[in-house]
Order: structure tokens, then sequence, then C-alpha cells
């Protein structure tokens, strides 16, 4: 694992050696380096691990049944009306404490 680390290092390091050099040159440098080091990291016990992992995140992901259009528009309608009632609702709190204090104080 620290091979894989060290030649992402290296990877950047090249980027600001290769200073005067083409962009495309640099660049270049930089996903060798990130390849490299991909590679080897996944042949160590903690890199198939991560992989295993990712793997199992990305079959799980395609499982989501997504909401349809019409059920988005729905519920986008429901948030809107539940947001506009509340409002009105403290709206009316609001005016009643003043009220309620305003009276307590005698103003």
């Amino acid at each position: 694992m620290s091979a894989a680390i060290l030649l992402f290092i290296l990877g950047i390091v090249g980027f600001y050696v290769l200073d005067g050099q083409p962009l495309v040159l640099k660049v270049l440098s930089v996903l060798i380096g990130l390849s490299l080091s991909l590679f080897i990291f996944k042949q160590s016990a903690k890199g198939e691990e991560l992989f295993t992992f990712l793997n199992s995140v990305i079959l799980e992901a395609k499982k989501v049944v997504w909401p349809t259009r019409k059920e988005t528009v729905q519920m986008t309608i429901v948030v809107f009306v539940v947001v506009v009632l509340m409002s009105i609702f403290l709206a009316f709190v609001d005016i009643a404490f003043t009220y309620i204090v305003n009276l307590v104080l005698g103003r």
C-alpha cells in the first residue's frame, strides 16, 4: 500500500517537475502515477476490500427505484402546500403571542 501512495505522490511531483513542458505531458504524468498506484493498491488486501465494497455499493444503487415524473410532481406540490399551511399557522401563532405579550405588558 505504501508503494501505491509513493507512486501517486510521484505522479503529482512529476506534474510540478515538468513545469516548462506542455500541459498534456504534465497531466499524463499524474494519470500514469494515479493508474499505477490504483493498480498496486487493488492488489493489496485493503484495496481488494475497498473495491469489493465499491462493487456492492454499485449493485445496491442499481436496485434503487426512482419515482416517476408524476410522483415527483405530486410530492413537490404536497411539500409546497404543507409549507404554506405551516407558514400561515406560525403567522397566527406569532400574532397570538404578540397580542398576549402586549396584553400582559399593558400596551
